[in-house]
């Protein structure tokens, strides 16, 4: 079988020449490049209608009490019983501060992206905790940072999933300033401990993950940026730091 593919390799050479093989093949490379993107594309996707579609149904929830609410209010306040009405708008606005988990980091699109995610990962019911400061004005670009943490919190979510007992699932976000540089730091639960490849990890859904990773990589080096991955049993985080600021001329 060997014999054959080698004869099959010269016989094309043979015909096309070294230059000609060249072309085909960066023929063919390009084809699985833009074959791969369209894959990882329609991943992407799918997880924002996912996303969308929650945060729809959360919506309608909160106008399903919202309207709930205030006829119970009118009814207190139509049959003048005002200190019912005190007490109900006291744990009213207890209740609203305990739901209110909604982070503000500063930066609207981030702001977007993370609570979605935070969102979806609730409703899976993975516990999470995140702190989150970024200022309005960045070296590195809104699109290429809300990727980095699209690409986080969708890697920490799919391994959380992995988790049978739902106690053991969680994700934690930290993002801050951190001596002039952009800190980010997600760390989530696992199942066993994850495999590693050469100095990188083995992706656990085939090349579609693996391809964001690599896009993530990519977009941290492009900014002269520091990433690292550490595991333990049961535990994965990744750790990231970009330029905050716009260097000076």
């Amino acid at each position: 079988m060997e014999q054959e593919i080698w004869l099959g390799i010269l016989i094309l050479v043979a015909a096309l020449g070294i230059v000609g093989l060249m072309v085909c093949l960066r023929r063919y490379l390009v084809r699985l490049v833009e074959k791969r993107i369209s894959v990882y594309q329609n991943d992407l996707l799918e997880k924002h209608c996912e996303e969308v579609e929650h945060m729809y149904r959360q919506t309608r929830g909160w106008r399903h009490d919202y309207h709930n609410h205030i006829q119970t209010m009118k009814a207190y306040l139509a049959m003048g019983r005002l200190t019912e009405l005190d007490t109900y708008l006291n744990e009213l606005d207890q209740d609203l501060t305990t739901v209110d988990t909604v982070i503000k980091t500063g930066n609207v699109m981030i702001d977007a992206v993370l609570n979605s995610k935070i969102s979806l990962a609730r409703s899976r019911d993975i516990q999470v905790e995140a702190k989150a400061i970024v200022p309005t004005s960045l070296a590195v670009s809104e699109i290429d940072l809300s990727l980095i943490i699209g690409n986080l919190m969708d890697n920490a979510m799919e391994a959380c999933m992995e988790i049978e007992d739902t106690s053991k699932r969680f994700i934690r976000v930290y993002i801050d300033i951190l001596k002039g540089q952009l800190y980010l730091y997600v760390i989530n639960a696992v199942e066993g401990r994850p495999k590693r490849d050469g100095r990188g990890y083995r992706s656990r859904k085939g090349n579609r993950q693996g391809f964001g990773l690599m896009r993530m990589d990519r977009v941290v080096e492009r900014y002269h940026g520091y990433l690292d991955r550490q595991d333990e049993e049961g535990v994965f985080a990744t750790e990231i730091l970009l330029p905050a600021v716009h260097a000076r001329a």
